[in-house]
């Protein structure tokens, strides 16, 4: 069974794949979606998913990132989201599945792609599993065994 933090997460996520929201409209969705939500919790939520702020027509909205500037960062926040919102590794010829819960994948794959492995062409989402590209000339095995044990830090 989910958590409904983990639900009203996955919501989020949602919303902020349609567009940008400002907090209070964030809250006013997730209570019409019938959440219990206080400013707080979902300030709480937007830091757990990673969402950043920007400013969007003189107002303040919160986004999912499209990039981040720093290698170091992309890697703390890959780790972050991978052992919140990833549930299993494996490997099919030259590609890593990534199974997530539903509506997760694309948060999931994005974390991946910023964190710029060498070794990966790119990812293709779903709703929730994430094919990973792996070089031709490359076993996938050495980077499932690095997600995997990103799996176990939680």
């Amino acid at each position: 069974m989910t958590s409904m933090p983990m639900k009203r997460q996955r919501a989020i996520v949602h919303m902020l794949t349609e567009s940008p929201r400002g907090a209070d409209e964030v809250v006013r969705l997730l209570s019409q979606a019938g959440f219990e939500v206080s400013q707080a919790t979902v300030a709480r939520d937007l830091e757990q998913i990673g969402a950043v702020k920007m400013k969007r027509r003189g107002k303040l909205a919160y986004m999912l990132p499209e990039r981040l500037g720093k290698r170091d960062q992309a890697d703390e926040r890959l780790r972050r989201i991978f052992s919140e919102w990833a549930h299993a590794v494996d490997t099919s010829g030259n590609m890593i599945v990534v199974r997530t819960p539903p509506g997760s994948a694309h948060l999931v794959a994005l974390a991946i792609d910023q964190a710029k492995f060498p070794e990966v062409v790119g990812t293709i989402a779903g709703d929730d599993a994430i094919f990973v590209a792996i070089r031709s000339n490359l076993p996938p095995e050495p980077l499932a065994l690095r997600l995997r044990e990103m799996l176990s830090e939680h």
